[in-house]
C-alpha cells in the first residue's frame, strides 16, 4: 500500500483536525495542504516521500505564501497608476480628474461583484464596523489621489514616488507594530528610519 509521510508541518488540532488532505484516484494522488504555519511565510520547503516503490521517490516542492502574486500583481497595477496620474495630471484638473480615477476604479470593483454573482462565487460579507472602515478608507484613497494630482500638477517627480509610498509604508510599520501587535525587528525598525529619510531627502 502506498504511504505518504510530510515533515515539518505546524497546525492546531483543535480547530484544523486535519490540514493535509489526499485524494485518491486510479493511478493517480492529489495533495491537498490547507495551511502550515499560523504566521505568513515567503515560502517553505516541503519533503514528499513516496514508498510506494523501491527505492522510494522522493519529491521537493517549494510553496510560496498565497499572498504573494496578489502582491506582485498589486505593485504592478500601483506603479502604473501612479505612471497614468502623472500623464494625466497635465491634461485634467485634480478635482475632476480624482472623480474619474475613483468613479472608474468603483466601476471596475462593481464588474468583480458582479462576476461573483454571476459565477456562483459570490462570498462577499460584511458588518457595521467593516463598512466604517472601507469608508474610511475610500476617504483616504480619494484624498490621496487628490494630492498626487497636485504633487504632478505642481512639476513633482515621478521618481519622488517610491520614496513617498516607503513613507506610507513606515506609517503601516509603526501601526503593526503598535496597534496590531506585530513583533518588532531590527530590520522593519531600519526600514522605517530610511523611509523617513527618503521623505526628508524629498524637500528640495
Amino acid at each position: 500500500m502506498t504511504e505518504f509521510a510530510v515533515r515539518n508541518i505546524e497546525h492546531d488540532s483543535i480547530t484544523d483536525l486535519c490540514p493535509i488532505g489526499v485524494a485518491r484516484q486510479e493511478d493517480k494522488l492529489r495533495i491537498l495542504v490547507d495551511e502550515f504555519f499560523d504566521e505568513p511565510w515567503a515560502g517553505d520547503a516541503i519533503h514528499f516521500n513516496f514508498l510506494a516503490s523501491d527505492p522510494p521517490h522522493r519529491l521537493d516542492s517549494h510553496v510560496v505564501a498565497p499572498w504573494f502574486w496578489y502582491a506582485v500583481v498589486a505593485a504592478v497595477l500601483y506603479g502604473a497608476h501612479q505612471i497614468f496620474t502623472k500623464l494625466a495630471a497635465d491634461r485634467i484638473g485634480e478635482g475632476l480628474g480624482g472623480f474619474v480615477v475613483e468613479a472608474t476604479a468603483a466601476l471596475s470593483i462593481l464588474l468583480y461583484l458582479a462576476f461573483l454573482w454571476l459565477a456562483s462565487r459570490w462570498n462577499q460579507q460584511s458588518s457595521a464596523q467593516g463598512i466604517f472602515y472601507s469608508v474610511l478608507t475610500g476617504i483616504c484613497v480619494g484624498a490621496g489621489t487628490i494630492a498626487f494630482f497636485l504633487l504632478f500638477q505642481k512639476g513633482g517627480p515621478l521618481s519622488s514616488v517610491p520614496a513617498i509610498l516607503a513613507g506610507g509604508a513606515a506609517i503601516m510599520a509603526i501601526a503593526g507594530i503598535l496597534f496590531f501587535r506585530e513583533p518588532p525587528s531590527w530590520q522593519r525598525l531600519l526600514g522605517v528610519a530610511f523611509a523617513i529619510i527618503g521623505l526628508f531627502l524629498l524637500r528640495k
